[in-house]
């Protein structure tokens, strides 16, 4: 977990280097852009059908997540834990696919090391499990903020979580789940939910569900960019104008491409590469539920969404990163899709699960592939930097 929150922390160091560099170039306002009004639709999609309904899904899943838990430890059933387990997946399926977009809230805010470290820490979970004080507190009403507060990131968020409810890809047996574990469980979902709820508001700000708005109001959590007025989503399409973090529209998309060429480096070299070439065979996501080779789909699947503008089904191609880039560089585009598809059909031929086949022959064939598409996006960000 040390590993991930470092890389995460190196990454955003990275997409700030990207976001400084593209401030020294041409602004949009002391020159003429023909492309202007595309820039600027494909930063309103980009917000409105492609962050939007991802963390408004995610933030829906996780608090129906945290009622099903909530309930289960109070009236436990193998039904009602099975119901719980597809509820989780569709809510990791949601995160999973938010990745190529963690320069947001989920980095300044540190919320994704705090949802989503791994490996568990074993220990300070059993540490818990043998503590009758802190097991109470968890327990309390606000459970989900002690949880939050008190409990590391080790053993926070989903593969907390995942560790009590599934075993070796399927739902556990009711009855190996002890109450001790079910009130740990209840507890961190609550935190999950709560910190979705703020990815949410901070993107989305009044446009939110209103329930969400108000428990970050009640929480008191920072939702909104660098504590001032606007919120992320409002701070992206107002780029190149005053109060805006991004001195220029292309600075902001450059943002959206470094941010998915980013997570694609990452599902490469960390997520499928460290566990490939030995470097740390326990750095395998998702172990408990084996869904790590789905986690790596929806990753790309994030970085399609991105650069098509909207989620799957609902694209809009013609107001996307994809056609500003096929304007500027035919060859480019279709180079960088010709990669998201070659990645994703790589990952989808790895060996399953990934718990017992990392080091299979076609974990490096997904490397690879990775690498490319990682490229590709390289090259569509100088495109954008030398337009």
């Amino acid at each position: 977990m040390v590993k991930k929150t470092f890389f995460r922390a190196a990454v955003l160091f990275a997409a700030v280097a990207v976001v400084g560099t593209v401030s020294s170039c041409k602004p949009e306002n002391t020159v003429t852009d023909e492309n202007a009004t595309l820039k600027q639709n494909i930063l309103n999609t980009y917000v409105e059908s492609v962050v939007a309904p991802t963390y408004t899904n995610l933030a829906n899943a996780t608090q129906t997540l945290c009622e099903q838990l909530t309930d289960l430890r109070s009236h436990p059933t193998q039904a009602k834990l099975d119901a719980a387990c597809e509820t989780f997946l569709s809510a990791r399926a949601y995160w999973e696919k938010s990745e190529a977009f963690l320069f947001g809230p989920a980095g300044d805010f540190g919320i994704d090391p705090h949802i989503d470290s791994w490996p568990l820490d074993e220990a300070a979970f059993n540490n818990t499990m043998n503590n009758q004080s802190q097991l109470a507190r968890l327990d309390a009403e606000d459970g989900d903020q002690y949880a939050g507060t008190y409990i590391g990131e080790g053993a926070l968020g989903f593969h907390a979580i995942e560790y009590i409810i599934f075993s070796e890809g399927s739902p556990k047996n009711i009855a190996n789940i002890t109450e001790n574990e079910l009130i740990y469980v209840k507890a961190v979902a609550g935190d999950l939910r709560n910190k979705c709820f703020q990815l949410e508001v901070s993107w989305l700000g009044d446009k939110a569900a209103a329930s969400h708005v108000a428990r970050m109001e009640e929480l008191e959590y920072n939702v909104t960019v660098g504590g001032g007025e606007n919120s992320y989503g409002e701070n992206m399409v107002n780029a190149g104008k005053p109060g805006s973090t991004y001195a220029s529209l292309t600075a902001a998309i450059m943002e959206i491409v470094n941010g998915a060429s980013t997570i694609v480096d990452e599902v490469g070299t960390k997520k499928i590469g460290m566990p490939y070439f030995g470097e740390d065979i326990s750095y395998i996501e998702s172990p408990y539920s084996r869904t790590s080779i789905t986690d790596f789909y929806d990753n790309i699947i994030s970085v399609q969404n991105a650069y098509y503008g909207g989620v799957e089904d609902s694209r809009h191609e013609t107001i996307s990163v994809h056609a500003l880039l096929s304007k500027l560089d035919a060859d480019v585009d279709a180079d960088i899709a010709a990669k998201i598809t070659a990645a994703l059909e790589a990952i989808h031929n790895m060996k399953a699960p990934f718990a017992l086949n990392y080091s299979d022959a076609s974990a490096k064939a997904a490397i690879d592939a990775l690498d490319a598409l990682t490229k590709a996006l390289e090259a569509g960000n100088d495109v954008l930097r030398n337009e």
